[in-house]
């Protein structure tokens, strides 16, 4: 098998190195990698041994290429799998006389693979996961994507251990990992000064729970020593840094012995996942529905812009992408991570205790709502409609807003604000007004807990026949492009008719809220066409108790649970 040639790649083609284990049981299984690849995999059971591809020494250039493929010819191999796409892969399978060669059609190797697998239309939206256990559907691979998964040895755990311990860090410490670089390209950076405040409020918060100390340790690879000194140097806790003193080996050791990793989109963030640590990754140029962590237990933090994703290694412009990535919505990612960890060991919340108390006829298990997605007026649902907010400081939000809408977080659910704002197009006010509008809308959110997925608007008049002005649905389809979200079985609130007849359009649920000024003439009309709401509720709040409701009434009563 030719197997990827960076980190994360390597992580996300595992599953597939494990099917092929289970499509020749009694195969001998030879894994040709880069070193770094070489070192992620010694020891996976999957593969019984490795041939590193010197490609900065020994394989260097045709000469050593041909040494290469002499290789190959002496282990007189049947069948080669190239996950990687390059055509020099194909070249080395050829010259190497492996009868069987199996590969994507891609880069213009064709005639060098005997069976050349056609790339599927619609890979590139999905996860590389998928991408790599096609290439195996011919040889008859039929069972769905699991996990990726690495294997720790015990000593590797133990070395790890005594590593943390001589830099202050207790077997009964919680360890967020921070990883803030990127080999790929600065592009993929989140702001150091930003992941020092995260790092910092979560060990001011005590987030691993009472009686635990939070400590931090930065991670890296060679070349980021800097970085992580930078980081370290704008904290008030003291972490352990260890970017760039690290093997592979050691790296996924120190990483598996995280609470919690903070990350780019990198390999090491992949590495995470397939440990199973609980992850929040922040995403801009790369496309999170090809590279994300595997999986629904980790949490993306992404900024919505009309240039993402790019795939640029360094952003041309003003990196609009990274620096839309606030510092709260981070930590509430970090926050909802760890509830989620707590509650899957039986451990409840002092807030969530709160909030049961509160609202015990109405309380759902946390994540009831994972996978689906509320979509929210703005003017007269979240905030006063006072015709048209012009400047941040005449944004007002109504009362108990932040309450329900990180309501709607606790339980799992995305949340994303979808609005008509014609004041742009009629000169009211610039985009750049909006913008600030909404820096200031998701800073009151998150001064009461509550954060947004994203918000997506139409600055367009109301003649210019768009797409994206409500009820069109264009808001929403640019939602599921970006986020991933399914519109069935979604929740539409609102204040206007045009709620109601998008919710209609999309296939989601209704819910008119009268906190609007003309909500109660919208309610008679909609009653007159035949076309009411599924609910109508007096404020945000009590559509999202009956959002809640919704959802606990489609859940099994949990074990034990008392009423």
């Amino acid at each position: 098998m030719r197997g990827p040639n960076w980190v994360g790649d390597a992580v996300m083609s595992e599953p597939a190195l494990t099917a092929v284990r289970r499509l020749f049981p009694s195969a001998e299984i030879v894994l040709l990698v880069k070193p770094a690849v070489a070192d992620l995999f010694r020891g996976h059971p999957a593969v019984d041994g490795i041939l590193v591809y010197e490609d900065r020494g020994a394989h260097r250039g045709l000469r050593g290429q041909w040494a290469l493929a002499i290789t190959l010819r002496r282990h007189r191999f049947d069948l080669a799998i190239l996950f990687q796409n390059a055509f020099e892969a194909a070249v080395l399978a050829f010259l190497g006389g492996i009868p069987r060669r199996y590969g994507y059609a891609t880069d213009g190797r064709r005639l060098l693979l005997s069976h050349a697998i056609p790339v599927q239309a619609g890979a590139k939206q999905r996860h590389q996961v998928h991408y790599y256990l096609d290439l195996l559907r011919p040889l008859g691979w039929d069972q769905p994507a699991a996990a990726p998964r690495l294997f720790v040895s015990p000593d590797e755990e133990a070395e790890a251990n005594r590593r943390l311990a001589t830099a202050g860090i207790g077997e009964a410490d919680f360890v967020v990992g921070i990883n803030p670089g990127s080999v790929y390209g600065g592009a993929k950076r989140w702001l150091p000064e930003r992941f020092a405040e995260v790092a910092d409020r979560m060990v001011r918060d005590h987030v691993g729970g009472p009686g635990r100390p939070v400590r931090v340790v930065i991670v890296g690879g060679r070349g980021e020593e800097a970085l992580g000194g930078s980081i370290a140097a704008r904290m008030h806790a003291t972490p352990a840094v260890l970017s760039g003193r690290t093997s592979i080996r050691e790296l996924t050791a120190i990483i598996k012995r995280c609470g919690l990793f903070l990350t780019n989109d990198t390999g090491p963030m992949h590495i995470a996942a397939a440990l199973g640590v609980p992850v929040v990754a922040v995403f801009g140029p790369t496309d999170w529905r090809n590279t994300a962590p595997f999986g629904d237990r980790h949490e993306l933090v992404r900024h919505p812009v009309d240039c993402a994703p790019c795939l640029l290694r360094e952003c041309p412009i003003d990196h609009r992408c990274m620096t839309g990535v606030t510092v709260d919505e981070v930590y509430l990612a970090a926050k909802r991570q760890l509830e989620a960890m707590n509650d899957e060991r039986g451990m409840v919340s002092e807030q969530r205790k709160q909030d049961d108390a509160e609202h015990s006829s109405l309380s759902v298990h946390h994540a009831a709502l994972r996978g689906v997605t509320v979509f929210l007026d703005r003017d007269g649902t979240l905030n006063r409609d006072m015709g048209y907010v012009k400047t941040p400081d005449e944004l007002d939000l109504l009362p108990g807003v932040s309450e329900a809408v990180a309501r709607l977080n606790r339980a799992g659910a995305r949340v994303i604000v979808i609005t008509n704002q014609s004041g742009v197009a009629r000169g009211f006010f610039t985009l750049a007004d909006l913008d600030a509008i909404h820096a200031k809308l998701r800073a009151e959110l998150a001064a009461g807990g509550a954060s947004l997925d994203g918000i997506y608007y139409c600055p367009h008049h109301p003649d210019d026949g768009c797409v994206c002005r409500k009820p069109q649905p264009g808001l929403v389809e640019r939602a599921v492009q970006d986020l991933g979200v399914d519109p069935s079985g979604a929740y539409v609130v609102g204040d206007q008719t045009p709620d109601v007849e998008l919710a209609r359009r999309v296939g989601a649920r209704a819910v008119l809220v009268m906190s609007g000024p003309s909500s109660a003439e919208a309610l008679e009309n909609l009653k007159s066409e035949g076309a009411a709401p599924e609910r109508v509720a007096t404020s945000l709040a009590e559509a999202v108790d009956w959002i809640l409701d919704q959802a606990r009434s489609r859940q099994p009563e949990p074990t034990g649970s008392a009423r």
